[in-house]
């Protein structure tokens, strides 16, 4: 436990909306809390630049275990970024243009006093769907285009399926199993990219998927633990956000291969809290800007993995 009292604030979505079951945030303020650190609750749309300094609105928030009342507020009052000692930037997705702009504003804090994460730079960098292209030796196979005859001709080297997907989607949305025996096929290719004015993903369909979606959570690179995201019979995603089921798994040793692998280039670009996406052997998706999953694995494995995020954000806040 840390010996000072930290600041931390936290960039998230309206806590009103949050399901205390389930929210990734909800547990990292909980348990920061119950070390004594000063929690502070940041509205995304409140940061702003004044004379190259970001500053934003902040307000000293508690959280607690108790539906319809789990949260409680203090009085607000702006406050530049460098009078916290960390910044947790916990916005949902999808990554839209404010996000972007809140990228930008938390990358003109001075690293020397305020510890941003994940890093503003590495968001900005790291398109949840397009970073994993880093790593084509264990992604499935894949093709990023608009060009509808491209991508049937693709499908048609996989042997006439494959997952397509939007670049900017999330929690499963927009996601098709698209199949060349399907008299639909033009009209979801159309669709997905806008009469081909839009680049999607398409990948290789991975059977293994019907037994689940692993996510995966590292903290600096390391993997801390995975739960299986087992999709019901009637859908081919198995997002928890659109009804999949969690499932204890285990990690393998394919997983820790994928994880070695990447994360190098996780450190190198700041991205210190992730969750990857894993179905059979392969990385699908690298997810950084608010990855969720903690919860889950937490009541499955017995373990308690926002106490590790909060040890490492007391190990690397900077001094001031």
């Amino acid at each position: 436990m840390s010996s000072r009292r930290l600041r931390i604030g936290f960039v998230m979505d309206p806590l009103a909306g949050i399901d205390i079951e389930k929210d990734t945030t909800f547990v990292f303020l909980e348990e920061a809390g119950a070390r004594g650190h000063e929690c502070l609750y940041i509205p995304p749309e409140s940061l702003s630049i004044r004379l190259g300094t970001p500053e934003a609105r902040m307000a000293p928030v508690s959280v607690r275990r108790k539906h319809g009342d789990h949260y409680a507020l203090g009085e607000e009052r702006t406050c530049t970024l460098e009078e916290l000692d960390v910044v947790l930037l916990r916005k949902d997705p999808p990554f839209d243009m404010e996000f972007f702009f809140d990228t930008h504003a938390a990358s003109l804090a001075d690293e020397k006093r305020v510890l941003v994460l994940n890093d503003p730079q590495g968001l900005r960098d790291a398109n949840e769907k397009l970073y994993a292209l880093h790593f084509p030796e264990v992604v499935p196979e894949s093709l990023v285009t608009s060009d509808m005859t491209m991508l049937k001709a693709f499908m048609a080297e996989l042997g006439g399926e494959m997952i397509v997907k939007p670049l900017d989607g999330c929690g499963g949305a927009g996601i098709f199993h698209v199949r060349a025996d399907d008299r639909n096929v033009n009209a979801i290719l159309e669709a997905s990219t806008d009469q081909g004015r839009t680049r999607i993903m398409a990948q290789r369909y991975l059977p293994e998927v019907r037994q689940g979606d692993k996510r995966i959570i590292l903290i600096d690179g390391e993997p801390l633990g995975g739960v299986l995201r087992v999709p019901s019979d009637a859908e081919s995603r198995s997002n928890f956000h659109v009804g999949g089921s969690a499932a204890k798994s285990p990690l393998t040793g394919r997983d820790h291969e994928i994880c070695e692998r990447i994360a190098p280039k996780l450190r190198e670009d700041g991205l210190v809290f992730v969750g990857l996406d894993v179905i059979g052997d392969y990385l699908t998706e690298v997810n950084v800007t608010s990855p969720t999953g903690v919860q889950e694995i937490n009541a499955l494995d017995g373990v308690k993995l926002e106490a590790n995020m909060i040890d490492w954000i007391e190990a690397h806040a900077p001094e001031g």
